[in-house]
């Protein structure tokens, strides 16, 4: 992890690593030592720029599949955190709210480790009913990243 970042965990590292199933995809906390707060909220596989109220035809071209959703959602993250002059690894901070969690959690969750490409930050994943803006949209981020 970059030098403006430490880990923090609540157990020896010695501790952790001679137990592997603890390997975990994300850490108790984050500390970060430089940077500016940079936060997102509301990406999902919708476009960015899109009506408001929502408009469910605007959304019709999108594919709802579970893959196609995951990837357009980290797109639209990527696209925002180079927006706002960082990369994936300056996120500190990941909520994900995913619809039907128990379905799609793995899948959203392999996904979404593929795009961070071994960089950790505190995350957390909150099952939810369903999400405002389409009611066929599985999954939505809100994030922070320190640039």
């Amino acid at each position: 992890m970059d030098a403006k970042f430490e880990l923090i965990q609540t157990l020896p590292k010695d501790i952790i690593e001679k137990n592997p199933q603890w390997n975990m995809p994300y850490v108790p906390a984050v500390k970060v030592n430089s940077g500016r707060p940079i936060y997102f909220s509301g990406v999902n596989a919708a476009p960015i720029y899109h009506s408001h109220p929502h408009q469910p035809a605007e959304f019709n071209a999108l594919d709802f599949s579970v893959e196609s959703q995951t990837h357009l959602t980290m797109s639209n993250l990527k696209t925002a955190v180079i927006a706002a002059g960082g990369q994936l690894n300056d996120i500190v901070q990941l909520i994900i709210f995913i619809v039907k969690v128990e379905q799609h959690g793995e899948l959203i969750g392999k996904i979404v480790s593929d795009y961070f490409a071994g960089h950790i930050c505190a995350s957390t994943v909150v099952g939810i009913e369903q999400l405002f803006t389409d009611p066929r949209l599985i999954l939505e981020i809100t994030a922070v990243a320190y640039v």
